[in-house]
């Protein structure tokens, strides 16, 4: 059930924002361990970034108004494999992107993980579509997407997206939600002995949805190395260890979200999990001030890995949104 109610950071600050943000907003949203499905994209693609390349999945018609989607942090652009089919079937063209340091896009050369980082790389893409896209972007992939929001607009290039999705992430990030993702993060570096191990994590972390007796789906986020074990498919420099200065650089990047925030003027959805660690009431209050014009759909029975917890309700209530703002062909 679903209700509806009304330049970057400095340079001597830029690894403990990244690590901000890693740990703020990170982790395997589609860590479900379902074997892969009719959620086959049409094609896989590179495309340019700043300064790298990225890797993408297509669904749909080329011709199609486009529906960007990005993943959290720690995810792959396979996390988007049953929104991207959905907005195919209702007539939009959707790309799926692996951000940088994730999967098979490019890793960063110099181990820069900062939120300006994922910002740019964003700009980069949107400003290849024919028309401005709909930014649907989950924790990381959403806060990039509005700091190249406000990027852009301070620019003062032409608008760079039609509206923008936020699922379950806001300027304002819960700390018990951070810490558990944080640890969740840093224990999986490590790696598992097996694709069963990584799926008893998975369920350990995630343990309202149930775990699914095949983990070959976590293939798709997970590489087996030369010792035989398996990590997840990231630099691990995105994740950064803590320090004294990460909690100054953590209010430091919050500032610059709200800052950020205040810049948006386009139409504009957060999708929340009502039994989100990450994403409060407050969060919700702080984010209308911000936004004014925001809409808030709130997901029963979903936490933060919302899109994946409650699929077709997720799908429904963004396609509806987009829907309204930039109809399909």
């Amino acid at each position: 059930m679903m209700s509806n109610t009304n330049e970057a950071a400095a340079n001597e600050r830029r690894d403990s924002a990244a690590g901000m943000t890693a740990n703020a907003t990170c982790h395997d949203g589609d860590m479900s361990t379902t074997p892969a499905t009719e959620t086959t994209p049409r094609e896989t693609i590179r495309v340019a970034g700043s300064g790298l390349t990225l890797a993408a999945d297509i669904y749909g018609d080329d011709e199609a108004p486009t529906v960007m989607l990005m993943h959290g942090g720690g995810q792959t652009r396979h996390a988007w494999g049953g929104a991207g089919a959905a907005f195919a079937n209702a007539g939009y063209r959707s790309v799926s992107i692996d951000l940088r340091g994730h999967s098979d896009s490019d890793w960063s050369p110099d181990g820069d993980y900062a939120l300006q980082r994922y910002a740019d790389d964003l700009i980069e893409v949107a400003k290849t579509c024919p028309r401005p896209p709909a930014l649907v972007g989950a924790s990381l992939g959403g806060l990039a997407s509005m700091l190249a929001l406000a990027t852009n607009a301070r620019s003062g290039s032409t608008p760079l997206a039609s509206c923008l999705v936020l699922v379950d992430v806001a300027p304002r990030i819960e700390t018990a939600g951070r810490v558990k993702i944080q640890e969740f993060m840093r224990a999986g570096m490590r790696g598992f002995d097996s694709l069963d191990e990584a799926a008893d994590a998975v369920a350990l972390y995630n343990p309202h949805r149930p775990r699914p007796k095949d983990p070959s789906g976590l293939r798709k986020n997970l590489r087996q190395r030369g010792d035989g074990r398996w990590y997840w498919h990231w630099d691990p420099r995105f994740v950064s260890e803590r320090n004294e200065a990460e909690e100054q650089s953590s209010s430091i990047v919050r500032t610059e979200l709200n800052d950020a925030a205040r810049l948006i003027d386009i139409p504009t959805m957060l999708v929340r999990g009502r039994m989100s660690d990450i994403v409060s009431d407050e969060s919700v209050s702080e984010l209308k001030q911000l936004v004014p014009h925001a809409e808030i759909a709130d997901v029963a029975d979903a936490g933060h890995m919302v899109a994946g917890d409650r699929n077709d309700i997720f799908n429904a209530a963004v396609i509806d949104f987009v829907g309204r703002v930039m109809p399909a062909n």
